[in-house]
């Protein structure tokens, strides 16, 4: 698992708590599972989904009644990203602010992480 002593791993904005609380409540869920696969024309892409119980192997962040869960494979990659949830006139949802995305497609649905070195070694881990 990938992570900083005393460091959560993402941070959530008040409006994103407000919105996986809402999730959760609605629809009974333990939490938001976030996770990164193959995809876009970027080359990745984050993925969201409802889970009724965390595995072992999750890195769990709970922040106000609101709890996400990173998937194992995406922590590394997640690490330092603020979630936040815009609403305007046209769309409403979650943003990631990710400081590990080298480059982004238009839409903001796709993303390119910098090299797995240059992310260890930011980070502290080699």
């Amino acid at each position: 698992m990938f992570s900083i002593p005393g460091k959560q791993a993402v941070t959530i904005t008040a409006p994103a708590v407000k919105q996986i609380r809402k999730l959760m409540e609605r629809d009974s869920r333990h939490g938001l599972r976030i996770g990164i696969k193959k995809g876009g024309c970027a080359g990745m892409e984050y993925t969201m989904d409802y889970v009724d119980a965390a595995d072992p192997h999750d890195e769990v962040v709970e922040q106000d009644g609101a709890r996400v869960l990173i998937a194992p494979m995406a922590q590394m990659f997640l690490f330092g990203t603020e979630i936040d949830y815009e609403t305007s006139l046209l769309e409403s949802g979650f943003k990631f602010r990710n400081p590990n995305v080298e480059d982004a497609c238009g839409c903001g649905e796709s993303i390119k992480f910098k090299h797995i070195d240059a992310l260890r070694a930011e980070q502290g881990q080699g």
